[in-house]
């Protein structure tokens, strides 16, 4: 198994994932971690991955408290929220991985 977090093949350039060697062209290609990777290799990368699960933990918790606070509070629980808070945290965790795709894309 190929490690993600550091080059494997580091002299085939930009043309090439920086992990698994795979070819770019054609391919959506992102500046990430000090190479270029493939969006595969990208979205397995540990730093973005951080960065996105605390996004959506602090905007998650403070959408949370917002939205449903005062139900969780009064302790008047339903079943939708068995959907709805996951759903919470599920999309700025999307957001904060878009954006850092979009700004680290290669063009």
């Amino acid at each position: 198994m190929v490690p993600d977090q550091g080059p494997v093949t580091p002299s085939l350039g930009k043309g090439h994932c920086s992990v698994c060697g795979r070819s770019l062209e054609g391919r959506w290609a992102f500046s990430i971690g000090g190479g270029t990777r493939c969006l595969q290799h990208t979205l397995r990368y540990g730093p973005l991955l951080r960065r996105s699960l605390l996004t959506a933990l602090f905007v998650g918790t403070a959408l949370t408290a917002i939205n449903q606070g005062v139900v969780i509070v009064e302790g008047r629980l339903s079943l939708s929220l068995l959907w709805q808070v996951p759903l919470t945290y599920c999309v700025p965790f999307c957001v904060a991985t878009w954006g850092a795709l979009i700004n680290s894309r290669v063009t």
